[in-house]
Parts: C-alpha cells; sequence; structure tokens
C-alpha cells in the first residue's frame, strides 16, 4: 500500500474546519485556537482542518496562514490526520503554501477553486496540475461554487485525478446533488468524496462518501463526529436521526455568511471572543437572538459575553 492508498483510509470521517480566533484587536489567539483543537480532539473529531472558509483564509496574511498551519500542527501532535487549506485566488500564493504544507507536515492540503478570477476549466486543470505537481503531499480539491464563481467540472476532476496521483478526493460544498453522485461515478468510488454542505453530509455517506468537513462540528463536535461512526457501525437510525436533530442549528448558522453566526455562537458558548476581521462582521443583533435561541436548545450558554 503506498503513502496515498493510506492516506485515502486515514482521512475520513468528520474532519472539522475549525476556526481562526482574534482578540479584540484583531490578532490572533493562539491559546484559544488550540484549545478549540484540543477540544474537537476529545469530542471524538476523526480530523482537523484549518485555513479553510471557516477559517478566514482571505482575512489572513500568508505569513498568519502558515503560522496557523505550524500552529495547528503542534497542537494536533499526530493524534488525528490534519489537512490545512492551502488554496488562494493567486496561483503562486497557492504554491507557495502548499510547499508550507508539506514542510510543516501537514497529512493532506485542501486547495480551493481559485476564487473571483472565474478561471475556465482549461485554466483549472492547469492550476491544480501544477500544484500536486509541486509537492509529494496528498491534496483534496475544494469546490464551492457559491462563494468562487466557479464549478470545478466532473471532467476537469477526472482529468486532474488521472493526471495527478496524489490527488485523492474533494471537498464537495455543492448543492447540486446530481453533480457529487457523478464524482464519484466518474472518478471512482475510490476517490474521497466530502460534503461541505451540513444538510448533505448524511447523503453523502449513503452515496459513498469519506465523510463530512462541516462548519457545525465546531458547535457539536461529538455530534457531527456521530454521523459517520453511527453509519460505520451500520446504525442508520442514529445517523438518520442526528441528520434530522441538527437541521434546525445548521440551518441558522448559514443565515449570514460563514463563519459570522459560527463565531457569534463560539462566543456564546464561551470558547472564543466573537470577532472577525474586515469585510467580514458579525450577524445582525436580531439574527445574533435567533442564533442564541436555536443554540440554547442545544448546548450550554455563557452569560459573560453577550451576543
Amino acid at each position: 500500500m503506498n503513502s496515498y492508498q493510506e492516506a485515502k483510509q486515514r482521512l475520513r470521517g468528520s474532519i472539522a474546519p475549525v476556526v481562526t480566533p482574534f482578540y479584540e484587536d484583531e490578532s490572533i489567539d493562539y491559546d484559544s485556537f488550540k484549545a478549540l483543537i484540543n477540544w474537537h480532539i476529545e469530542s471524538g473529531t476523526h480530523g482537523i482542518s484549518v485555513t479553510g472558509t471557516t477559517g478566514e483564509p482571505s482575512s489572513l496574511t500568508a505569513d498568519e496562514r502558515v503560522q496557523l498551519m505550524e500552529a495547528a500542527h503542534q497542537a494536533v501532535k499526530g493524534r488525528v490526520p490534519f489537512v490545512t487549506g492551502t488554496g488562494s485566488v493567486n496561483h503562486q500564493e497557492t504554491l507557495y503554501l502548499t510547499k508550507k504544507a508539506q514542510e510543516i507536515g501537514a497529512d493532506a492540503a485542501m486547495v480551493i477553486v481559485p476564487y473571483y478570477n472565474k478561471p475556465s476549466q482549461h485554466a483549472l486543470y492547469k492550476h491544480f496540475k501544477a500544484v500536486a505537481d509541486s509537492v509529494d503531499l496528498p491534496v483534496i480539491i475544494y469546490n464551492i461554487p457559491g462563494r468562487t464563481g466557479v464549478n470545478l467540472h466532473v471532467k476537469t476532476l477526472a482529468r486532474i485525478k488521472e493526471d495527478c496521483p496524489n490527488v485523492i478526493g474533494i471537498k464537495e460544498s455543492n448543492k447540486d446533488f446530481e453533480h457529487v453522485n457523478r464524482v464519484l461515478l466518474t472518478c471512482g468510488r475510490d476517490f474521497l468524496l466530502y460534503s461541505g454542505i451540513e444538510l448533505l453530509c448524511y447523503p453523502m455517506l449513503a452515496i459513498g462518501g469519506a465523510g463530512h468537513i462541516s462548519a457545525t462540528a465546531n458547535i457539536l463536535p461529538d455530534k457531527v463526529a456521530q454521523i459517520y461512526d453511527a453509519w460505520v457501525e451500520k446504525d442508520l437510525d442514529t445517523a438518520l436521526n442526528l441528520h434530522y436533530e441538527l437541521m434546525e442549528l445548521n440551518d441558522v448558522l448559514f443565515k449570514d455568511t460563514n463563519p459570522a453566526p459560527l463565531k457569534a455562537a463560539l462566543g456564546m458558548m464561551g470558547k472564543i471572543k466573537p470577532v472577525l476581521r474586515l469585510p467580514m462582521d458579525l450577524p445582525s443583533a436580531e439574527l445574533q437572538k435567533e442564533v442564541r435561541e436555536v443554540l440554547s436548545k442545544y448546548v450550554a450558554l455563557s452569560d459573560t459575553v453577550a451576543p
């Protein structure tokens, strides 16, 4: 079994996309960051991901992203797989960050479809092939058309997978469920497919998915991990019950752009200071009130942090 095959066996389950905590002055709160990682692992999370969408990479400098990778790697200490987001709108920055991920010792790099530029499918192929060829590290592509403005076509993905043996999977934050079915049909059912859409975590397991990278894991890491655990144990009733139990929370966390409601919620739980860097900001007072009402049905709230 080669290293990429081994990675395919390990990189399964709930890979939590951890937020990047900030102090009031918007500097990075590394103590809270490491505490969150420990809490995730102790709660049953199967893997840790940082500097993906939920980690606000566009609000971070390249140096800060590297520092967060290093801090996360030290906090994880090999207890679970560590996947770091290295994608950017800039090709050279993506190459730099992906090479850094390999140097640091990440188990895989997650590389987003470049946003804003809206590259062609041919250009996307060249971009991802160059990134994959630059490292020996397993690569997971991240397709989130609602935020990038372009959808990575299945045929393009299949071509990348065929030509780049270290491209082992894809996170699909894609509401087109026909599309995600065709990913496994075309790329093979051993290709790792992760759900990045909260309401599709359970359905993607049903078609052969490898797990999920769900923002809601930041609030309930145990229950989001248990969906996968129950599925593997063939306890379908438990998995389906959890799917519906989490739906109200999933919905409220996405009534504003992620991770704004999520950071408000974590502030209410006393886990972090509820701070985002502009141009992101906390939700309206009205939505924060709704977040608190829904959140109180799932967890105990802190009285020390006001919404």
